[in-house]
């Protein structure tokens, strides 16, 4: 297991993190949760970037 941690969070931010934990949670779980679904959403907007992008300014695979 990895070392423990403390981080300073506003007493607003605590509750609210709180409000999300489940009973039998630390707040490493629901923190995690965030954080994953925080990188799901930037690669979600990469990937629609690049759906829009002009073909011509892609690199094909080809190439590489």
């Amino acid at each position: 297991m990895a070392a423990d941690k403390q981080i300073s969070v506003t007493k607003e931010t605590q509750e609210e993190l709180h409000e999300l934990k489940k009973p039998g949670q630390t707040y490493d779980d629901p923190l995690k949760e965030l954080v994953h679904s925080r990188r799901r959403e930037v690669l979600k907007k990469r990937f629609q970037e690049l759906e829009g992008a002009d073909g011509d300014k892609l690199t094909s695979l080809e190439v590489l």
